[in-house]
């Protein structure tokens, strides 16, 4: 899950949003739907977002520098988490004033068949980016569920564009059902109403989206199945006898650094302890790729330091 960017995601996400802003914003001039207006900032902000996603997939490229020794892969992190930021302030909050003036203030919508026209247009558009996002994630999620994905996934670009790109259709159908009843009742105050749920649609897949990246930001430890991985390659059975215990934490979505205390023999030699952690660490390596930092500390095994468990008031974020 953390072994791609899904920048064919974005970079059609991208290319479907600025054509489908020019065609709400064209229908917005015609017929002077809020609906259109709201779904026309939605698409605008949608394009930025993509635009920061793929900015900070370039900049975690940097090299590592004495200032960053770990490097700069969280910038992925620190892009989407703006995203969540952008989505929030430019797409749902300005879709719920929009919503709200139209319904203190409803008009009746004029030329209607711009704004029909443009949102068949948009959710084919935002179905093929849709398509390309679901594509690009089945190759990475496994046997998970869409939640747990969304969840679980080190690499933010792909769930990100998910969420966009369903609030993106969810919105176009409410948008197309407040400018439906609106012209059926010939009551403005449904396309308000459909303005103003796709605020509320908006903001609701900001949060979430702030939470995940939110998570990431604050350092996440290796997925179950890399852990496991790890702890079977780190002991040979023979110059490292045990796990005595580890850490580990994303840098980056491809990035990972291990810590770990090992068990060695009591009578081997510092020449003899120095190659079983070259050759763990090479063992560590083979076994999960995205393992670029990895501290070992040699230690001999204790049960009864062991039976004490461990010390809490010594572990990062212990009471």
């Amino acid at each position: 899950m953390s072994a791609s960017g899904g920048t064919r995601a974005i970079v059609a996400a991208l290319a479907a949003n600025l054509a489908i802003a020019a065609s709400k914003f064209v229908a917005f001039l015609f017929s002077g739907s809020s609906s259109m207006l709201a779904e026309s900032v939605h698409s605008l902000a949608d394009s930025g977002n993509q635009g920061l996603l793929l900015l900070g997939g370039k900049k975690a490229k940097r090299e590592a520098t004495p200032e960053h020794p770990f490097g700069y892969g969280r910038e992925r992190y620190i892009y989407a988490f703006l995203v969540s930021i952008v989505l929030f302030s430019v797409g749902g909050m300005f879709a719920i004033y929009e919503g709200y003036e139209k319904i203190k203030e409803p008009h009746e919508l004029e030329h209607w068949y711009w704004p029909v026209g443009v949102l068949v247009f948009a959710i084919i558009a935002e179905g093929f980016s849709f398509r390309t996002a679901i594509k690009e994630s089945n190759e990475l999620r496994g046997k998970l569920s869409w939640r747990q994905f969304i969840r679980r996934a080190k690499a933010p670009e792909l769930p990100v564009v998910l969420l966009e790109d369903f609030g993106a259709l969810i919105g176009l159908v409410l948008a197309l059902g407040g400018v439906g009843l609106a012209l059926l009742t010939g009551n403005g105050v449904w396309d308000g109403i459909g303005t103003l749920c796709i605020g509320i649609l908006l903001i609701a897949i900001a949060i979430v989206l702030a939470g995940e990246t939110k998570s990431l930001l604050l350092g996440e430890a290796a997925g179950l199945e890399e852990v496991r991985k790890i702890e079977a390659s780190v002991v040979d059975g023979d110059t490292v006898t045990r796990l005595i215990h580890m850490r580990t934490l994303h840098l980056g979505p491809e990035e990972l650094l291990v810590a770990a205390k090992i068990a060695v023999r009591h009578d081997d030699t510092a020449a003899e302890v120095a190659a079983a952690i070259n050759a763990a660490e090479a063992r560590i390596r083979e076994a999960v790729p995205i393992a670029r930092v990895i501290y070992l500390e040699p230690d001999i095994y204790s049960e009864a330091e062991a039976a004490k468990g461990a010390d809490q008031e010594a572990t990062p974020g212990g009471r």
